[in-house]
């Protein structure tokens, strides 16, 4: 996996703004941080770890309702601890392809077109693999994770850049499709993203997203326990939000709401809101009596959303919405 560099011992935290309103503070506090900051490595931001629910500060935008975690790391040591993160969701590969492919039908009956799609954050890019089947012509992704590109099976790896999405990383107009399933929540800059994905998107072109929904009935019901409340979300994002967004970025959304998921009980375990040393007996015994890879579909809390692609985006908000820097 090449040489890493190490991180620092103690990162340093700094200030957010909110991604819409571009406000720093005017906010009210959801929940304290409740993680080491001597313990953070890449293992922290790999998904389905154990232990989960850990988090930085959370709070919530008093104009908007945006939520975010304030203060975090900086957005350096936030790109290198993905680079270095693991791929370690091999086993739910198959329930995402289904829960994922779903709606990419959803999206496709916006637009007829289906030459080039790009996903961000493809990781060993199965989706893409997914894409192909379902009669896309040509395919891309991009991924920061080294881990999970080098796991890509040979005939797709080609496709995969590995990289942090970012403008100029592929020519203008040159995709009728942007995919994120994910992902829209770790991003330290959320506008930036969307103005690479207009920039790269051709008249008209689609964005699909799938993303946690901080305002769903289990995270509302679970609290702080809902594994939505993670070190690796640096927003978390409703349907309003998402649309406001969007809009305030070029893109007029098509349709948004919540969807359903389809998991296996293996993952379903690890998702409910037990301690650590409960979720690994009952894993552990789920796979010896041959159920783990039991599946079912679940509304658990996320949603999708289909954007087109409409004039020129708005301008930033005065300074930039990264992690501010003292």
């Amino acid at each position: 996996m090449g040489s890493r560099t190490p991180l620092r011992p103690m990162p340093e935290l700094q200030p957010t703004r909110c991604a819409i309103c571009g406000t720093e503070g005017n906010c009210s506090e959801l929940y304290p941080a409740n993680l080491d900051l001597e313990a953070l490595d890449p293992a922290n931001f790999s998904a389905r770890r154990v232990p989960d629910r850990r988090h930085f500060r959370l709070v919530r935008c008093r104009q908007c309702g945006l939520v975010r975690s304030d203060p975090v790391v900086d957005s350096a040591t936030l790109e290198q601890l993905y680079r270095q993160s693991a791929f370690t969701y091999e086993s739910e590969l198959p329930y995402l392809k289904r829960t994922y492919g779903k709606y990419l039908e959803v999206a496709g009956k916006f637009r007829s077109e289906r030459d080039a799609l790009l996903e961000i954050g493809c990781g060993n890019g199965f989706f893409l693999e997914e894409a192909l089947a379902y009669g896309w012509r040509t395919v891309r992704g991009v991924e920061p994770s080294r881990a999970a590109a080098e796991k890509a099976n040979g005939n797709i790896r080609h496709c995969i850049t590995c990289e942090v999405m970012g403008p100029g990383l592929f020519a203008a107009e040159s995709f009728d499709m942007v995919c994120m399933f994910q992902v829209f929540d770790h991003f330290p800059d959320p506008r930036s993203v969307l103005s690479a994905c207009h920039q790269v998107l051709r008249p008209g072109g689609l964005v699909l997203a799938i993303n946690h929904n901080v305002k769903a009935m289990s995270a509302r019901l679970l609290g702080e326990r809902s594994p939505i409340f993670d070190i690796e979300h640096t927003f978390l994002w409703s349907a309003d939000t998402m649309s406001r967004i969007f809009r305030a970025s070029g893109f007029e959304t098509l349709k948004a709401g919540p969807l359903l998921n389809r998991f296996s009980l293996a993952y379903l375990a690890h998702l409910s809101p037990l301690p650590a040393e409960l979720k690994r007996p009952i894993s552990a015994c789920l796979e010896a009596i041959g159920l783990a890879r039991l599946s079912l579909s679940l509304p658990l809390g996320n949603l999708f959303l289909v954007a087109r692609k409409t004039g020129d985006s708005q301008p930033l908000h005065e300074g930039s919405l990264e992690p501010l820097r003292r």
